[in-house]
């Protein structure tokens, strides 16, 4: 009813295979991207950009990433801290060598990097998967990020190890450093998040999605009817790292600033992209896109009530964080594996019923 599909025909397979069919829905998108880009950036201030939107943004893509390895190829990946590392310290270097390139060409090249790297550590999927897959690359997250601390060429010689971003503009606006804007860094990471998910959305609906998500299901019977596994899973992991590696360059060059590598990319957000996807939805863009915004918000939420309203003790509301994170991954596991992203697609189909039962 919510829907008003009466009247919504289709008169060619193009259209009836579009992303967003249902006119309701195109209209709902471009609404919400209308606002993104034409209001929040007047309305924008600090705390509402390094608190929210900066970190949303930022994970979304990596939660993008990870999730075309997990969730349309079915590669267990514990290394998104390490790939986000080598994205962060590619930009670095790029940054300091031709600081005359614009930030966007950085990035981009940060991801292509990262993919190259992620190539590499892909390589030991074509024999191993499951538990094992899971090993080798919570090893390639361990030895990134030893990489980074112990070979000072990554970090410049610096006498501290951290790296930090000098101050680059594009077309004139500053991006990174002290003196940027919260609307133009907002707006600069929500043009790259705008582009993965489009990317990311056509190449899992196309050729390459299908034969990801045949190795996924059974790689043996996707290899008995013609899918290339090595050519399969070594696209999942240059593509899942390049965005990945994107993020790992936002989250250094644009919302922190400064990064020492094992307390900003450790085997913690390893796990934090991974609890994202999980919670989210395995297998959805929209899942990636609610995961972070809720691992995001949960914090905020949680230190607000619990902290500002009710006056408990700041470490009891960051274990209370970590309990109720924990306490929905088994949930959503054991009830509805396919996490937020399933529970959002039951609600549409229930309110293009409503108020009838059928």
């Amino acid at each position: 009813m919510f829907y008003r599909e009466a009247g919504d025909f289709k008169t060619s397979y193009i259209d009836d295979s579009q992303t967003f069919p249902i006119k309701f829905d195109r209209y709902r998108y471009y609404v919400v991207l209308a606002v993104a880009f034409g209001i929040i950036p007047f309305i924008i201030n600090d705390y509402w950009a390094n608190a929210l939107l900066l970190p949303f943004l930022i994970y979304a893509i990596a939660a993008i990433g990870l999730n075309i390895l997990v969730g349309y190829c079915g590669q267990v990946s514990l290394g998104t801290g390490g790939f986000m590392a080598v994205g962060a310290y590619a930009c670095y270097k790029l940054m300091t060598a031709f600081p005359d390139v614009s930030m966007f060409i950085h990035v981009i090249l940060a991801g292509g990097i990262t993919a190259l790297v992620g190539v590499l550590f892909g390589l030991p999927s074509l024999r191993i998967k499951g538990f094992y897959l899971a090993v080798a690359t919570l090893a390639a997250q361990f030895f990134l990020v030893w990489l980074f601390n112990r070979v000072p060429w990554f970090y410049n010689y610096s006498a501290s190890g951290q790296i930090n971003a000098p101050e680059r503009d594009v077309f004139g606006i500053v991006i990174t450093g002290p003196n940027a804007s919260a609307w133009a860094t907002y707006l600069f990471c929500l043009i790259f998040l705008t582009i993965s998910a489009i990317v990311a959305r056509n190449l899992t609906r196309g050729t390459t999605g299908r034969t990801w998500m045949a190795i996924r299901d059974m790689d043996i019977a996707a290899e008995i009817i013609g899918v290339n596994p090595l050519k399969a899973k070594l696209t999942a992991f240059a593509v899942s790292s390049f965005f990945v590696g994107i993020s790992g360059a936002l989250f250094f060059a644009v919302y922190l600033g400064a990064v020492e590598v094992g307390e900003v990319f450790g085997i913690q957000k390893s796990f934090l992209v991974l609890f994202m996807i999980i919670i989210g939805g395995l297998g959805s863009i929209f899942g990636s896109f609610a995961g972070a915004a809720f691992l995001v918000l949960l914090p905020v939420v949680l230190k607000v009530v619990g902290a500002d309203w009710l006056g408990w003790p700041t470490d009891i509301v960051a274990h209370l964080n970590l309990v109720i994170v924990g306490a929905l991954i088994i949930m959503f596991l054991i009830l509805e594996p396919h996490g937020l992203a399933q529970l959002w697609r039951v609600a549409k189909e229930k309110l293009r019923l409503w108020p009838f039962p059928h």
